[in-house]
């Protein structure tokens, strides 16, 4: 008896696998494919942007111009000028101001004279004597002359005697100018004896 073997399963071969393996992907790939091609992506230029504007998504002509020209026309000379970018120079200086325009003045007029100088009362006051109605102040003009007299008299025919008071004396000159208050001092300073 003779036994029959069942045949062995063998496993699939190789090519098999890598032909299922390729339609599987293809499969994948057909369905994960876009239905329609998507927009080219165009540069957004204000001019594009103004024919997109006017017509949808088409493009122009006038839209693709280069101006190829302009890209081989020669640029202008810098001349001597040195530039760089890592070293900061002070800004240059402002443009001067405008001419200014002149108008002409009237001739100037010259300030009114000043008032003559009134020189003061050369005169010390000393003290006074007081009597039984009487008020007298003595006055010196320290070169040597003493002078006395009372309220409203005239004193070396220039000043006159306007008040008396204890430490004080007011004078003026006798044409009612250069009112002074002289005050009480005993001695004559040496610049004044000469």
């Amino acid at each position: 008896m003779e036994t029959e073997t069942p045949p062995s399963r063998r496993l699939p071969l190789p090519w098999l696998l890598a032909v299922l393996g390729v339609a599987l992907v293809a499969l994948v790939a057909y369905y994960m494919w876009p239905e329609s091609p998507p927009a080219p992506a165009t540069a957004t230029t204000p001019r594009t942007q103004a024919a997109r504007g006017r017509s949808g998504d088409s493009v122009t002509p006038e839209d693709l111009d280069v101006r190829i020209e302009a890209l081989q026309a020669k640029r202008p000379d810098t001349g001597d000028i040195e530039r760089n970018p890592f070293r900061f120079r002070p800004p240059p200086a402002p443009p001067p101001p405008p001419p200014v325009k002149m108008v002409p003045q009237a001739p100037a007029v010259p300030p009114p004279p000043a008032a003559p100088t009134i020189p003061p009362i050369p005169l010390k006051f000393m003290g006074t004597v007081e009597g039984p109605g009487v008020k007298l102040a003595a006055l010196t003009d320290c070169k040597g002359f003493t002078y006395s007299g009372r309220e409203g008299e005239t004193i070396d025919g220039r000043f006159k005697l306007v008040r008396i008071q204890t430490e004080t004396v007011v004078m003026e000159y006798v044409n009612g100018t250069g009112r002074t208050t002289i005050t009480k001092s005993g001695e004559c300073s040496a610049a004044t004896r000469k």
